[in-house]
């Protein structure tokens, strides 16, 4: 029931901030348990590499093109200060900062991200259109300015450079892929057979 309830919040959202529409599948299970550090294990991070970030999807059973259309979804919604701070001022372990990123956007961020402190300041991660749910994401990432360097780094890659820069050319092609690859993201291991269960309350497992 929880499961299932996420899902179509999760979509309602999307849809009403202007992404697409999909089939949303239901009667997935409850878990009994959460795990912190399991979370965190699978879940790629903002510092994470293009190869890295491939790898935890690939174990998952998603693709390249399921990474760069996902990935897709940081068009709406905010990151901490704390997520990109590196990139502004300690890229690579030399206290220099990440040339890669346009440098009067960077300057922009050091305003409100300043190296010492500000680390629970949110930022947009989509500073163009941060409520709607479009291809600016990837319009920034062309320009170099994208915020976490988990984006940013899908330009790194030939494959999927090719891939941000049609979804940032074709806002049609992006939200049509965005519907089948979430949709493929949502139905990755299921708790079949006697795992997990149908809370009665969302808010707790079953008594």
């Amino acid at each position: 029931m929880a499961a299932s309830l996420l899902r179509l919040h999760f979509h309602d959202c999307f849809v009403k901030a202007g992404g697409p529409s999909w089939e949303v599948p239901l009667g997935r299970r409850d878990s009994r348990d959460a795990s912190l550090n399991g979370s965190n294990n699978n879940i790629p991070s903002p510092s994470n590499t293009l190869n890295r970030i491939l790898t935890k999807f690939m174990l998952q059973g998603l693709d390249l093109v399921d990474l760069v259309t996902l990935s897709g979804g940081h068009t709406i919604g905010d990151a901490r200060c704390t997520s990109f701070k590196q990139r502004l001022y300690n890229q690579s372990g030399n206290n220099l900062p990440d040339y890669t990123m346009d440098q009067s956007y960077a300057a922009q961020l050091r305003y409100k991200c300043p190296r010492f402190g500000g680390d629970q300041t949110l930022f947009f991660l989509d500073y163009v259109s941060p409520t709607k749910f479009d291809n600016s994401y990837f319009k920034n990432l062309l320009a170099s300015r994208g915020l976490l360097n988990s984006d940013q780094v899908l330009g790194e890659n030939p494959a999927s450079f090719a891939l941000v820069r049609l979804y940032a050319q074709n806002n049609e092609i992006f939200l049509e892929q965005f519907a089948r690859s979430i949709v493929k993201m949502g139905n990755i291991s299921p708790l079949t057979g006697n795992m997990g269960e149908i809370r009665k309350n969302c808010r707790k497992i079953n008594s």
